[in-house]
């Protein structure tokens, strides 16, 4: 299959000839004859065919072109963004010694006939350390003794949000799961066994952070069975109530509206505690480190090409010319004769050094140091791959490519997120007049928002706003990249710190004198349609229903919905009307009876009143929760 041509001009030879004719009819009326045997019109067409067969050529000038005239004008392609997700590892059994994971692990997906997987790389090392429970607290009493010998209550024996169970574990665990394996009696009256009122939390050492429960089997310690906690990075053991211990603790919270709340404590006969398993960052990409891209030859100027090809894009790079450490920056212009400075050119994976400019009176200046000659070019580490292909849904990476001694399974018990392809180079044609525009200031919105996808490229979406009609403040809305699934969790909307914090301080170097930034998420106006539909004769109810909530999802999404497919436009109000379309076309369909829409809390699960209209604000986006859909028959 051929490549693509481009079709910079498209006028060909009679095209060109008739112009030229029109031309000849404005600009020399007396010139009437136009016909063929003519001797001008000859010429006209002599030099037609001639200019016919330039275009020809330029239409076949390749892409490397584009991309040097727009490196002549300072535009890069952004270089491709590597998806991130924790990966977690489960102990085969529980160990008395610590299991060491060692940081540049690989895990995959499983191969699918001639796809090939994708690949994790561990972040840092991990340490599954053993723990034993050492000590039992309720409120502030110490009942690890007594609890030795009589079943003790979980909680007050009235119970009141607030209330607390402690479990002291014998020393920290880290980015550990524990499990918990306790023998309660049925008399936590009251709750709901699939719902109790609590939350999870560990000491590091400051505070108490939240803990992720990943199963729990007692009904709210209403029978025996297991609790599953997944311990944050930054616990640590501390004395609480004066007891040494790694503290992890159950509190009582105020019940949620329709959630049921405890009458009675439950009692609690016997507990242990062991790790089976932790968890670590991982990355789509490898990790390349200590690769030498050659030697210093004295001259400014050079180019080194990597063994690897693109580079993702992250924090600025360091490398080693002989024994002295040289920074990466973004451009040469402030750089001076004996900074060590160098550039990345992260999509073709070249280190340039910085050149050596003649000055009018006939000296030069160099722009940046010039590596010593016979001085070797190191670069300490550096990471290669990403895209978007990284954003795989939890529950895929499953295989263990450097297996792990005692490590029986490993999986992403989350869906990994923030991987982008790298910038294309009709998408940098396009970029290159908004670079040239702003000159690195930001002054107007759309100022604001190329900088900052300068900033993230693998931001999913950016919006500025005005903070008020009044104000000099900018609010600068950032979405970040989301796993390709329609029902998203509301926690992954959330743009994380150091996303946040790479925006504001690309934007607090460009911004106008005065102005005053804040880089943040967009308000999420949780919608939920309750729908009734008739399904045709031979529609199966239960396929339309899920065909209709996947409809109302996708289209109700902040990344990928709205009535382009390229997210929900910002403040673009919800109609009832819309979404009697959206399920309309759905195949199967008879017939909509009844849309209803209400405004929900994402956080709370809220819902206001049945309204034809859900107005949102400026910094609005939808988001999807808890729709209900109703399939009938004629």
């Amino acid at each position: 299959m051929a490549l693509p041509s481009p079709n910079l001009d498209d006028r060909r030879f009679q095209d060109l000839v008739d112009e030229a004719k029109r031309r000849v009819q404005r600009n020399c009326p007396e010139w009437t004859d136009h016909n063929v045997s003519d001797p001008g019109v000859t010429l006209i067409e002599t030099f037609a065919f001639m200019v016919d067969s330039m275009l020809y050529r330029l239409n076949r000038v390749p892409g490397l072109h584009y991309l040097k005239f727009l490196d002549l004008i300072g535009v890069r392609l952004f270089p491709p963004t590597a998806a991130a997700v924790d990966v977690t590892y489960w102990l085969s059994a529980a160990q008395e010694s610590a299991v060491v994971v060692p940081g540049g692990s690989q895990v995959s997906s499983a191969r699918i006939d001639a796809e090939e997987p994708v690949v994790f790389t561990t972040e840092r090392e991990l340490d599954i350390v053993p723990c034993s429970l050492a000590k039992v607290v309720t409120g502030t009493a110490d009942r690890t003794d007594e609890l030795a010998s009589a079943p003790i209550p979980c909680f007050s024996a009235q119970p009141a949000p607030g209330d607390t169970l402690l479990f002291g574990l014998s020393n920290a665990v880290p980015s550990c799961a524990v499990l918990l394996r306790v023998e309660c009696e049925a008399q936590g009256v009251g709750v709901d066994p699939k719902d109790p009122p609590w939350i999870w939390e560990a000491w590091n050492g400051s505070a108490w952070t939240a803990c992720e429960v990943e199963s729990d089997t007692t009904g709210g310690f209403n029978k025996p069975g297991d609790i599953v906690v997944h311990l944050p990075a930054g616990h640590a053991t501390s004395i609480v109530g004066r007891q040494l211990a790694g503290w992890l603790r159950c509190r009582l919270t105020e019940p949620a509206p329709g959630q049921r709340f405890y009458r009675d404590s439950p009692q609690l006969r016997a507990v242990t505690a062991r790790t089976m398993g932790g968890t670590v960052p991982a990355i789509h990409a490898d990790v390349i480190r200590n690769e030498q891209a050659g030697f210093g030859e004295g001259v400014p100027g050079l180019r080194y090409p990597l063994e690897h090809a693109p580079i993702v894009a992250g924090d600025p790079l360091t490398a080693l010319v002989g024994d002295d450490e040289w920074t990466e920056v973004t451009s040469f212009a402030q750089s001076g004769p004996d900074d060590r400075h160098f550039m990345v050119d992260r999509g073709a994976g070249e280190l340039v050094f910085g050149p050596a400019v003649r000055e009018p009176d006939g000296s030069l200046r160099l722009y940046g140091a010039v590596p010593a000659k016979g001085a070797a070019i190191v670069l300490p580490e550096y990471r290669t791959g990403g895209g978007r292909r990284g954003n795989v849904a939890r529950n895929v990476l499953v295989v263990q490519r450097d297996p792990v001694p005692f490590v029986s399974t490993v999986t992403n018990r989350r869906p990994a997120s923030g991987g982008v392809d790298g910038e294309s180079v009709d998408d940098a044609a396009t970029r290159g007049p908004l670079v040239l525009r702003t000159r690195d200031r930001a002054v107007t919105a759309e100022d604001y928002e190329a900088l900052a996808r300068e900033a993230a490229p693998d931001a999913a979406r950016v919006r500025c706003v005005p903070a008020s009609p009044d104000s000099a403040a900018v609010r600068v809305l950032v979405v970040p990249a989301v796993a390709n699934t329609a029902e998203l969790p509301f926690g992954d909307l959330r743009p994380g710190d150091v996303l946040l914090s790479r925006i504001r301080d690309h934007l607090e170097a460009r911004r106008c004198i005065g102005a005053r930034i804040s880089v943040e998420p967009p308000y999420y106006q949780g919608v939920t349609v309750v729908a009734q539909i008739q399904a045709k004769a031979r529609t199966s109810p239960d396929a339309l229903r899920t065909a209709a909530l996947e409809a109302l999802f996708s289209y109700l999404h902040p990344v990928t919905g709205g009535p382009d497919g390229t997210g929900w436009p910002f403040g673009r109000p919800v109609q009832a009307g819309e979404i009697y379309a959206v399920l309309q076309r759905l195949p199967g369909i008879d017939m909509v009876d009844d849309v209803r829409l209400f405004g929900a809390d994402p956080r709370t699960g809220e819902r206001g009143s049945a309204v034809p209209r859900l107005e949102l604000p400026v910094n609005g986006l939808v988001y999807s929760y808890g729709h209900q859909v109703r399939v009938t028959r004629p």
